[in-house]
């Protein structure tokens, strides 16, 4: 397969302010990539900015934006096109699990999960598409093994990884003759905060090696976003023993 240096190209990250969006920001800078770091958390993400900055010597910009408000994400890719003249990467990670079974579910957690999840990736799609497609860039989703197999768990978090590769791929059909990749990662349990707002996060409960490591859907995006002319539509990474436990 024909890759490409990645090196003075841009890219946009969502959810950039932990686990999987942090991981994926540090890899493609150590690649020569200029990133642009978008989530709710604007202290995060100017610590994280200033290490990859100091790491990488790349260029960055922090733009703290609600996936869920459709102008602040216009104004996200806007932003970052003005700054660096361009878009060549976008990796739609921002997404969030509440609550669990649907008898117990609040309407809260249902719609925030909606919003965000939903919403969110396509808000950011939207947006971004038109600059990829003057890039003939590579958008990237973060979906879930939870989208391609049911989750007794949570339901209403499975629909919508369900949804994102549906999306994604329906995208990708729509899009490939205009010249813009499309791969979506489908992680098992990543230990990341994810979880945490719930009780515990995968973080604390698994310990180091167990399950997925950030840094691993980080290598997958650095793979994804290099991909040149024919493409991975779909990558899952499991942890070896995930179909014992399914």
């Amino acid at each position: 397969m024909e890759t490409l240096s990645l090196d003075g190209r841009t890219a946009l990250i969502t959810g950039a302010s932990s686990g999987i969006g942090t991981a994926s920001a540090r890899a493609l800078a150590r690649e020569g990539v200029d990133v642009a770091l978008a989530a709710r958390r604007e202290d995060e993400l100017a610590e994280l900015a200033d290490e990859i900055e100091s790491d990488y010597g790349v260029e960055t910009l922090t733009v703290p934006t609600d996936v869920r408000e459709e102008e602040a994400v216009d104004a996200m890719v806007e932003e970052c096109v003005e700054r660096f003249d361009g878009l060549d990467v976008v990796l739609n990670n921002a997404g969030l699990g509440r609550g669990g079974a649907v008898e117990s579910l609040s309407t809260e957690d249902y719609r925030l999960m909606q919003e965000t999840n939903v919403d969110g990736m396509f808000f950011t799609t939207r947006a971004a598409l038109p600059h990829l497609k003057e890039s003939e860039g590579n958008l990237i989703f973060i979906g879930s093994f939870a989208g391609q197999y049911p989750r007794p768990s949570n339901p209403v978090y499975a629909a919508t990884k369900w949804w994102t590769r549906g999306f994604a791929h329906s995208v990708e059909a729509s899009v490939g003759d205009e010249g813009v990749a499309i791969t979506v990662i489908n992680p098992t349990e990543v230990r990341t905060e994810f979880g945490a707002d719930t009780g515990e996060s995968f973080a604390e409960r698994f310990e180091q090696g167990e399950v997925t490591e950030p840094e691993e859907i980080a290598e997958a995006v650095v793979f994804a976003a290099g991909q040149r002319n024919s493409t991975v539509s779909e990558l899952d990474l499991y942890r070896r023993d995930k179909f014992s436990h399914f």
